[in-house]
């Protein structure tokens, strides 16, 4: 039993120590982006050293992906696409925006440096979300005269007004409240406005 115990707390002193080496990266990557990164940094905020760090990851963009993988999981996980619901979808991002800044800074870094044109996320597969909106297009409940896809795009990027990417004005969760409210009836009445129903109704 000893040797079972002891088997129990190296493992969970390890998951302990990936913990913190997350942590710390998504910090150090959302400041600095990929290339300023230093992994030394984020060692020693994670109280490690770097061969625990390689011990986990096997480089640094390699932390980079799991960083991130673990941030866009989190807001899937919080943020159902509702093609039912549209505008109440984009409020909530908004909030899930607000909430976890770094999440945005990481993807933007991750455009930046890594895939200007095309897919941020090649390998992600939206397929089902896509034939949800055509469906609720084909009901009626969404304007038919916008392209899916084009849909989806869209009404992410409206969430993202106020984000860590906007080049406008960022918004904080330190801000007043009338503030977001303000913010969230905005975003709400235009994703009402441009995707809900038929153009003409």
């Amino acid at each position: 039993m000893t040797e079972e115990r002891e088997q129990r707390r190296v493992r969970s002193d390890g998951q302990a120590t990936r913990r913190r080496l997350l942590d710390a990266a998504a910090r150090e990557f959302a400041d600095h982006g990929i290339a300023g990164t230093r992994v030394d940094r984020i060692a020693q905020q994670a109280r490690a050293n770097k061969s625990q760090l390689y011990s986990h990851f096997p480089s640094k963009e390699a932390l980079f992906d799991a960083v991130l993988a673990e941030h866009v999981d989190a807001l899937l996980d919080a943020v159902r696409l509702t093609p039912h619901d549209l505008p109440g979808y984009a409020v909530r991002l908004y909030d899930a925006y607000l909430a976890d800044p770094a999440l945005v800074r990481l993807a933007t870094w991750n455009r930046l440096e890594r895939r200007p044109v095309g897919a941020l996320f090649p390998g992600s597969d939206d397929s089902a979300k896509i034939a949800a909106l055509v469906e609720r297009q084909e009901d009626g409940t969404l304007n038919s005269d916008i392209d899916a896809q084009d849909v989806h795009s869209m009404v992410i990027a409206m969430a993202m007004t106020w984000s860590a990417a906007s080049i406008t004005t960022t918004g904080t969760a330190s801000e007043g409240q009338q503030i977001h409210r303000r913010r969230r009836a905005s975003l709400h009445e235009a994703v009402r406005r441009a995707f809900v129903g038929r153009p003409d109704a």
